[in-house]
């Protein structure tokens, strides 16, 4: 049955030690490649499940590993979820909204430049945090010299510098949905196009980007595509739906009218 570690025994890291050896021979020899951590987790618990099952337990030789497993399921301790294990460490954020890690610089949002925040590195993501909030979540990158964009973070700049949408980097590679980018093509035709798309951009922070897509859909349906009309459908899909009509009951109905009273 496993034994945890003593806390303060050095003598015990060697036994660690051994079995990580030990897996590593056993299920990644020869090295695999995957495309994610899940991937890699799935095949993993795949390859553990299918070697308990198929090797004797090594004091019950009658029985496979799995089998004394399934007998010790009831007593184990229940699962409690997942360890929130990372590597936390300070860091500011640059005045383009940038925050490096690792050598690898991650944006955050617009309002968090000039304060501190606080990188938490997982395994696979890279959160970042400021007063209680999270300011910037982005996949980790691994390697050098790569900028990870997240093209909202950038949006209350558009307000100043509209022109920056069609050049910015943050924007290069924003995969806008359909509706989006036919308004988008659409405005970059007209003067002052690019600033009515910032607008219609910027409802994305409070309407989330299916509502927006959805009513530059509507838009174009009717044969516009202004940021006016993407507003104004917008507020319209905020406003409270009509209140429903409740049937009287038939206990609750009148069955008499009432005498009308004569105050003459």
């Amino acid at each position: 049955m496993p034994v945890a570690c003593t806390p303060a025994s050095g003598r015990e890291k060697g036994q660690i030690e051994n079995q990580v050896g030990v897996v590593r021979r056993r299920f990644f020899v020869p090295r695999p490649r995957f495309k994610s951590y899940a991937e890699l987790n799935a095949w993993l618990e795949d390859r553990c499940v299918a070697w308990a099952k198929s090797h004797p337990h090594p004091e019950m030789r009658d029985r496979t590993t799995w089998e004394v497993f399934e007998e010790e399921r009831p007593c184990l301790v229940p699962y409690a979820g997942r360890f929130d294990g990372f590597h936390a460490v300070p860091a500011s954020v640059s005045k383009t909204c940038l925050v490096r890690f690792d050598n690898n610089r991650y944006s955050v949002d617009a309002r968090a430049v000039g304060r501190a925040v606080e990188v938490r590195a997982y395994a696979e993501r890279i959160e970042i945090w400021q007063d209680g909030k999270i300011v910037g979540e982005h996949a980790r990158a691994f390697g050098r010299g790569k900028d990870i964009f997240d093209p909202l973070h950038y949006v209350p700049v558009l307000a100043r510098k509209p022109g920056a949408l069609r050049n910015g980097a943050p924007f290069k590679d924003w995969e806008l949905p359909a509706a989006m980018r036919r308004v988008q093509r659409k405005l970059g035709r007209v003067p002052n196009g690019d600033r009515q798309m910032v607008e219609i951009l910027s409802a994305i922070l409070t309407d989330g980007l299916d509502a927006v897509d959805a009513a530059c859909a509507e838009a174009l349906s009717e044969g516009v595509h202004s940021s006016a009309v993407v507003q104004n459908i917008l507020a319209r899909r905020r406003e409270p739906a009509p209140p429903l009509i409740i049937a009287t009951p038939d206990d609750c109905a009148v069955r008499a009218v009432p005498p009308i009273c004569s105050t003459a």
